[in-house]
């Protein structure tokens, strides 16, 4: 079994968060690791490669209509280049009533069923002595990660958040391990793009699916496409604004293909947690 735990050409708060996720790590072999193929569980699959050997880690990969077709793809390609085995396993969030009505929780019944499919379906099948997931310490500190209270619940662990491994710090690492996601914007499921309270439906993740992609095709390099009935809200990178509007036509095109009557256009750009942040407060 491998036991390095310490990332060559890495120094400083960096490298001794690495070490320490390592040291977490170790002894909880067979380890299943949590995946979504963005560059937390990129990050923490590839530590686990590193520290517990790739025969001793695998990467399980949630399957749902809240997944987008593109980020599935590359989560593959992902742990392909870190030389990590993918299991896929389907998750059947959507028939809980509790998910699609949408609340500031939503993301704690998604969790709470990957995690519950994960001990039903693999533990005993993979042996897996545990179970991890990528929270990093600044996840830990935010008041819209519900899905932190269903890894409490099914004992799953985060060793990141454990070892005071920031975001920063966790690119640090990719970059260091030459992960392939290292500089990848977030991606939150689908699901995150419907207003809360109003009704996940598969209907609603397929147009937002095929609207985000669309623009990904144009060349946007990040956006949001978020669901307002007939409206498409589209949030992209500021500096990417002009060209929207330059190109309007396309943009326009895209939307109204994924099934939207309307596109506009947000001048804030991105904005993460935007449904969720202003109906929580601050963890006491």
């Amino acid at each position: 079994m491998t036991t390095t735990t310490a990332v060559p050409g890495l120094s400083g708060p960096a490298a001794q968060a690495a070490t320490a996720v390592g040291q977490l790590l170790a002894g909880h072999a067979p380890l299943g690791v949590a995946y979504s193929g963005g560059v937390d569980s990129a990050t923490l699959l590839a530590l686990a490669v590193r520290t517990l050997g790739p025969t001793n880690v695998v990467a399980v990969l949630g399957v749902s209509p809240s997944l987008a077709t593109d980020e599935r793809a590359r989560a593959h390609e992902t742990a392909a280049v870190i030389g990590a085995r993918v299991v896929e396993i389907e998750t059947h969030e959507g028939e809980s009533e509790a998910y699609r009505a949408n609340g500031p929780d939503r993301c704690f019944h998604c969790k709470d069923e990957l995690f519950a499919r994960i001990d039903d379906e693999l533990v005993a099948e993979l042996g897996l002595a545990a179970v991890a997931y990528g929270e990093n310490a600044d996840d830990a500190e935010r008041p819209d990660r519900p899905g932190a209270q269903a890894a409490t619940n099914h004992s799953v662990l985060r060793p990141m958040a454990e070892a005071g491994m920031t975001k920063a710090m966790v690119r640090e690492v990719a970059r260091a391990l030459a992960v392939p996601v290292a500089d990848k914007p977030a991606a939150p499921c689908l699901a995150s793009r419907i207003p809360h309270f109003e009704e996940v439906t598969p209907e609603k993740l397929r147009q937002v699916d095929r609207a985000e992609g669309a623009l990904r095709r144009l060349g946007f390099t990040d956006c949001r496409v978020r669901h307002h009935g007939d409206v498409a809200r589209i949030e992209l990178l500021p500096d990417e604004l002009l060209t929207a509007v330059q190109r309007r036509e396309e943009v326009d095109r895209a939307v109204r293909d994924a099934g939207f009557r309307f596109a506009a256009l947000d001048l804030r750009g991105i904005q993460s947690g935007a449904f969720t942040l202003p109906l929580v407060s601050v963890r006491g």
